[in-house]
């Protein structure tokens, strides 16, 4: 656990006192699925591999792999986290899309993920989540002709190189 005097892991400017750590604790419920989100990040972050378990639905939590999460947990510097979207889709479920920033054996990771949160007894917990894929990029500039130089530099032409796919 990190010391509760210091910010949250989850970026609010709150204290982890004072955010995440009565959710992780269980001194509190989240009171919605982005809280949740951000109390499982903090999770994450802090080493609370019981409250990732405890705070997954129960018709997905077998698919948790303690000792995976637990050795990700700990083999990673954790940087930030930022809520993307969220969305209320009704009976009782909700869309969290996020954004979290972590090193592991030495390499920089921007994981992004679109997860499903739905209420169980009433307590929001985590069902699922997918990747989201990078966003589209849009280019200023018309494609360069199947037969112009590649702008990547290469030497090559457009349709030997980039343009292959």
């Amino acid at each position: 656990m990190t010391d509760n005097n210091q910010p949250c892991p989850c970026g609010s400017s709150a204290t982890f006192a004072a955010c995440c750590e009565p959710v992780i604790k269980g001194d509190r419920e989240a009171e919605t699925a982005a809280e949740l989100m951000r109390a499982r990040y903090s999770a994450f972050a802090t080493g609370a591999i019981e409250f990732i378990v405890a705070s997954t639905h129960s018709r997905t939590r077998r698919e948790v792999n303690v000792q995976d999460t637990t050795e990700w947990s700990q083999t990673s510097t954790w940087h930030g986290f930022q809520i993307l979207d969220t969305k209320d889709l009704g009976n009782d479920q909700a869309q969290v899309s996020f954004a979290a920033q972590f090193t592991q054996h030495g390499k920089e990771q921007n994981h992004r993920e679109k997860s499903l949160f739905e209420r169980e007894d009433g307590k929001w917990r985590f069902v699922t989540g997918d990747e989201l894929k990078n966003p589209t990029v849009r280019y200023d500039a018309p494609r360069p002709g199947r037969n112009e130089p590649c702008p990547c530099g290469s030497g090559k032409k457009y349709k030997k190189c980039c343009g292959s796919n």
